[in-house]
């Protein structure tokens, strides 16, 4: 018997991306956080999106967007 298990999708503002570059830090950095399942970012609209199975502490997502160099806007 499998049980599918759901995540929870959550996007975030990120001031100080504009590369490609900037995108991958931030991915290596958010995939440390706890529950964290995928992460896409986008330096041209400044998103990040986070996949996780529980809802992401926001206190890590903002620690880890600023440990690669970047600041965490808030929520989008």
């Amino acid at each position: 018997m499998s049980t599918q298990q759901s995540t929870v999708t959550t996007m975030y503002k990120v001031t100080g991306m504009s590369c490609g570059h900037c995108e991958n830090a931030i991915r290596e950095e958010l995939t440390e956080v706890a529950g964290v399942v995928e992460v896409s970012a986008s330096a041209k609209e400044g998103l990040v999106t986070i996949t996780s199975a529980v809802e992401p502490d926001e206190a890590a997502v903002r620690a880890a967007v600023d440990e690669a160099g970047y600041e965490l806007a808030g929520r989008a």
